[in-house]
């Protein structure tokens, strides 16, 4: 898929997502998520799959753990 198509159809599932819909027409599709889980899961994977074509890299979190060493 070209990348102009997948920023097409992310911002049509952000625009679904937002507005509280389930169901995103594009290209002449219609697509029905069952829950916002799952919308929330497309939109995430077509995040990453951009971020990957764009040669972009994912942001990182790191966090600190202590313990007292017992």
């Amino acid at each position: 898929m070209e990348i102009d198509r997948m920023r097409a159809l992310l911002a049509a599932l952000q625009e679904a997502r937002f507005s509280g819909l389930r169901s995103v027409s594009y290209d002449g599709k219609t697509l029905t998520y069952g829950s916002d889980a799952e919308l929330a899961a497309a939109i995430a994977d077509l995040e990453a799959r951009i971020a990957r074509a764009t040669g972009a890299n994912r942001r990182r979190r790191w966090g600190t753990i202590a313990t007292k060493g017992l």
